[in-house]
């Protein structure tokens, strides 16, 4: 139970992020209400929350909140694809009908729960008195609601699972089984409902499997439609991380470049407190590097070139390397430029990723070549 109210919780936490950024979405604020709706109806149903509620209420009334906040769950579910559909008033007809069907059905099961002493409709489903005719109208009724309202959402899933690509398929496959399955749990509830309200004694493990299926099933839903999420969030990181990283490995060459043309560093946009924030974000800090880096690299390229180079500077990062420094000595000294400044033909190739890995292999050669020395001096 604490496993999959923190999965819900988890798929809550990331819509209500995303209704944040669209609150106009009707498709986005429906999953979030379902999501809400189920995740608010599993602490009324642990232990500690139904004796709670039924200390103040009366006994059963967790019970009743719980089954109404399901039937409220599966249908803001159907809401979320009557509004997706490409005809938008006619899917907002159907989910006023829809809301119409769920209103009568929560009214019925709260008649049904009424109606009897609250000594008998207390308990679980695997503990009720299915005998008494308002108990078993009030779990199949449900049952067999939350049945149809899952089965067309398992469908609807399918559908556009069918007409989706990777890795959003993937994701809606995984929601359209979880679904399934709990349609089908729903059903087994119902045709147990109607067995016990015959007299039958259903044995107790078989109920408990169906419980299990049934938590199995909606911690599959609640993955599939967070799944495309979490894996852009994923991808997302990977490219922060590989940009801090890079960033890092700039630093020899940056620093020897910034040193020679300090005009070359680029200042924030302007002096507001937001733009300087903004300013240290890890992409914009690895992208300016990369511009200033090139900048400087243009700027001091009249000192990279020897008498017989040609006009175009293309030669490796080893050999960049110990004209950079030679070259960083002459600016130091105040020699002017010999020539103009040319552009670079990079060993590696001229796209923007083998421009980015060139200029790391010559920051890390200016790493390797300033340890080398280091530890030349130390052992001197």
């Amino acid at each position: 139970m604490e496993l999959l109210l923190l999965g819900l919780v988890a798929a809550l936490a990331w819509k209500l992020y995303q209704l944040r950024r669209s609150p106009h979405d009707r498709p986005l604020r429906s999953v979030t209400l379902c999501l809400a709706s189920a995740a608010l109806s599993y602490p009324v149903a642990m232990p500690g929350g139904a004796s709670g509620v039924d200390t103040v209420a009366g006994h059963g009334t967790a019970k009743l909140i719980q089954n109404i906040l399901l039937l409220f769950a599966v249908y803001f579910l159907m809401c979320f694809y009557l509004y997706s559909s490409a005809d938008e008033e006619a899917g907002r007809r159907r989910a006023r009908t829809e809301a119409v069907v769920v209103g009568v059905v929560a009214v019925a099961i709260t008649v049904a729960a009424l109606s009897v002493p609250h000594e008998t409709f207390a308990g679980s489903f695997s503990t009720a008195d299915m005998t008494v005719p308002q108990i078993a109208f009030f779990y199949a009724f449900a049952g067999l609601y939350l049945m149809y309202a899952l089965g067309m959402a398992g469908r609807w899933t399918r559908r556009y699972a069918l007409m989706s690509r990777r890795p959003h398929s993937t994701g809606l496959w995984m929601a359209a089984v979880g679904l399934s399955g709990m349609a089908v749990a729903c059903a087994i509830r119902a045709v147990i409902v109607a067995a016990r309200s015959a007299g039958v004694d259903v044995p107790t493990p078989l109920m408990a499997t169906v419980a299990f299926f049934l938590v199995g099933a909606i911690l599959l839903f609640a993955a599939g439609i967070t799944y495309s999420g979490a894996r852009a969030r994923i991808t997302s990181l990977r490219l922060w991380l590989q940009h801090r990283r890079d960033h890092r490995r700039l630093e020899p060459l940056w620093t020897l470049l910034a040193e020679a043309y300090p005009e070359n560093v680029l200042p924030p946009a302007s002096s507001a407190a937001l733009d300087r924030w903004r300013a240290r974000g890890v992409h914009r800090r690895y992208h300016r590097r990369i511009v200033e880096c090139r900048d400087g690299l243009v700027g001091i390229s009249p000192y990279l070139l020897n008498e017989d180079d040609d006009a175009v500077l293309s030669i490796d990062s080893t050999e960049l390397v110990s004209r950079l420094r030679r070259a960083s000595g002459r600016i130091e000294q105040g020699v002017p430029a010999p020539r103009p400044a040319v552009p670079l033909a990079m060993a590696l190739g001229s796209d923007r990723q083998s421009d980015v890995k060139q200029l790391i292999a010559v920051a890390d050669a200016l790493r390797d070549t300033a340890s080398s020395v280091m530890l030349k001096e130390a052992k001197c």
